[in-house]
């Protein structure tokens, strides 16, 4: 009897989810919700096989009567629309959809721009429970996001980096977040010059810390590992509500087989002694700046994402002029 696929196991205990904007990859895989942000969709819309999508978004763009700055809002926001709904054809589950990092110290006009794309999915026929909203983990974006979920506008708080940033999202109720295991794991092997593994790597411990924190205390706000460099890392995670996982890793897990242990458990972090974070504004910025990883890597994952948003600006904006 043939040995079962680590990718199956997994699944027993965990919601996997596809981190790519390729649909064909999405079908591989069958996960069970799938992540976007800038710099996937650029890449995705960079393809010949998607293209068409851009040229949909830019066609429908030029017949709107906009011009300038509420013209190219229009086209980048159909786009995500429109990748999104793609997305929901093959996913049983959820897309995330990102507001532009541009904003992430804007908590109206992130607001602002999460309600219009609830907007425009809602009026393509594609209800808000099925879309979260992606908002990088800022006092500004939680706050942003507390406002939102009071609406229905369930929420996705991304580039998250330390537990401060994770009890401000759970204490404002938000539906998720997605600790980032790899670029912590980054920061700490170029900082250290040491090479990490299995559960001494610090990335696998952030998400730990944050998970055992939120099932000792109760909170709903779901767990997603993301941002992973290995299987290793995955496998280490076992068990965390969600994990998103790039295509590659992906391959690698259906393809192995072995054991999955669950090594993160619910009941087991119940009895585990925690110290409960208090938190307002002024010790979540205390707390934040005194973790320089946290601060470089969430600083340097907005203006990432803000230059990915620009390149596909610049992508549409020649082909509106073309």
């Amino acid at each position: 009897m043939p040995s079962a696929k680590q990718l199956d196991l997994l699944k027993e205990f965990t919601k996997v989810v596809a981190d790519t904007g390729d649909f064909g990859l999405m079908e591989d895989y069958q996960p069970q919700d799938a992540t976007t942000n800038p710099s996937l969709i650029l890449k995705a819309a960079q393809q010949e096989a998607y293209r068409y999508l851009v040229e949909q978004a830019v066609d429908e763009g030029r017949e709107s009567g906009l011009s300038g700055s509420a013209q190219m809002e229009s086209v980048i926001d159909r786009i995500l629309i429109l990748f999104g709904k793609k997305i929901l054809g093959i996913v049983p589950g959820r897309v995330s959809t990102e507001t532009d990092a541009r904003l992430s110290f804007d908590t109206d006009g992130t607001v602002a721009k999460a309600r219009q794309l609830i907007d425009l999915y809602e009026n393509d026929g594609i209800p808000r429970e099925r879309v979260l909203i992606k908002i990088a983990s800022t006092w500004e974006g939680i706050r942003a996001a507390e406002i939102l979920e009071k609406e229905g506008i369930h929420c996705n708080l991304t580039l998250l980096f330390s537990l401060c940033q994770a009890v401000a999202c759970a204490e404002a109720k938000v539906q998720l977040i997605s600790p980032f295991v790899g670029r912590i794991y980054d920061w700490y092997k170029a900082d250290t010059g040491k090479e990490y593994s299995g559960a001494d790597d610090p990335g696998v411990q952030s998400v730990n810390e944050i998970y055992n924190y939120y099932k000792k205390f109760g909170y709903e706000t779901e767990v997603m590992g993301a941002s992973f460099r290995n299987t290793g890392q995955i496998l280490e995670l076992a068990g965390c509500d969600l994990l998103t996982i790039s295509p590659d890793l992906l391959e690698e897990l259906q393809n192995s087989e072995g054991e999955v242990p669950r090594k993160l458990d619910p009941a087991a972090a119940k009895s585990m002694e925690i110290e409960k974070l208090e938190l307002d504004e002024k010790a979540f910025r205390y707390l934040l700046n005194e973790d320089a990883m946290a601060t470089e890597k969430t600083a340097e994952g907005i203006r990432k994402f803000a230059a990915d948003m620009v390149k596909l600006e610049d992508l549409v904006r020649e082909m509106l002029e073309g």
